[in-house]
């Protein structure tokens, strides 16, 4: 089993996002019962609530359904459950590194590092407007093909051996 937790401020916007989007993608490649995936926020103040409505209703026109995903707050211990550790920009991903246990820092990455091609490293917030949620879309659904495609050469190597 891969585990896999995308990690954004607040958990209400991108992160939960990028959790539907590839939920998505993984149960369209059949791998559902070898990937695990869930977010998570570097803040605690959305604890429990559900993704933000714009980016329910941007995500709900590509077919994919967010309402039932609650936001938490990330920890230390997700380092030692999660395979890959994804934050959404810069400024998370330094708070991420100040809780990530010694050896586990191989799991930590810029979630935008698996679309090369995009020339971009940072999802941006889209919470403060209202136009930027199919543009989030665009940039998860990019980086989560790239990311798939990685995890599926890892689970057939593993099966090989």
């Amino acid at each position: 089993m891969v585990k896999v937790l995308f990690v954004c401020m607040g958990n209400i916007c991108r992160s939960p996002t990028a959790e539907g989007v590839f939920t998505f993608m993984v149960k369209q490649a059949g791998l559902n019962n070898k990937v695990d995936i869930d977010s998570a926020g570097t803040h605690d103040y959305n604890i429990g609530k559900p993704p933000d409505s714009r980016s329910q209703a941007a995500a709900l026109k590509r077919g994919i359904d967010l309402s039932g995903l609650r936001a938490r707050q990330v920890t230390s211990a997700d380092f030692n459950q999660f395979d890959y550790v994804l934050a959404m920009d810069r400024y998370n991903y330094e708070i991420l590194q100040s809780l990530c246990p010694p050896g586990h820092e191989h799991k930590l990455h810029l979630f935008l590092s698996f679309a090369p091609k995009l020339n971009t490293r940072e999802i941006p917030d889209p919470y403060e407007g209202d136009n930027g949620f199919d543009h989030v879309l665009d940039l998860v659904e990019a980086a989560s093909s790239g990311l798939l495609t990685e995890i599926q050469k890892q689970l057939t190597f593993e099966s090989d051996k």
